[in-house]
């Protein structure tokens, strides 16, 4: 049975999987600004909704994001994990906190 330390740990690697992917980044640093829907991220990201949709999945597989259905939209914003803004992301995953920062 894994420690919580090395479940940590395997989830922090995840997390560095998922972001090592540009559209994916992309989404996150664009969920920043607030909740969105796919066709909004497909318009912002100039991707076809399947693509988007994919990555999307793979994010909300991981507790990055989260999603609520509003009538016939669902609609995408950061999960637990992930808070802040463009120029300060983090990333709480116990023990470790991953920041993401621009100038």
């Amino acid at each position: 049975m894994a420690s919580k330390s090395e479940e940590s740990l395997s989830s922090l690697c995840s997390l560095f999987r998922l972001l090592s992917d540009k559209t994916r980044l992309q989404i996150v640093l664009y969920l920043t600004d607030g909740d969105r829907s796919v066709n909004n991220l497909c318009r912002d990201l100039k991707l076809a909704q399947p693509t988007v949709s994919h990555h999307l999945g793979l994010l909300r597989m991981n507790r990055v994001i989260v999603n609520k259905r509003s009538g016939k939209q669902v609609i995408y914003s950061l999960g637990s994990w992930a808070k802040g803004n463009k120029k300060n992301l983090k990333f709480d995953i116990p023990p470790f906190e991953v920041t993401l920062s621009q100038d």
